[in-house]
């Protein structure tokens, strides 16, 4: 039982090593990554509570004074909101 539960955990290695590799293959002949990391030169803004650096497409925002802010998570923004 042993020797087939440890079998088993290497085949799961293998196969996700392989699948890596044909995946890396794909993705160099399309040119294309298949991830959806954003691109290299997006800038990013920091959440005034945390510091944390967000996406500004993706991060939370609040507009104050017109300015537009950014946050990492919906309690960032509210306790912004209520120091404020």
């Amino acid at each position: 039982m042993l020797r087939f539960a440890l079998f088993l955990i290497l085949a799961v290695f293998v196969a996700r090593a392989f699948w890596r590799l044909v995946d890396g293959i794909i993705e160099g002949v399309s040119g294309q990554p298949r991830s959806n990391a954003p691109a290299r030169s997006v800038q990013m803004a920091r959440d005034p509570v945390c510091g944390t650096y967000v996406i500004p497409d993706r991060a939370v925002t609040l507009t104050v004074g017109g300015r537009q802010l950014f946050f990492c998570s919906p309690s960032c923004r509210d306790k912004y909101r209520a120091a404020s």
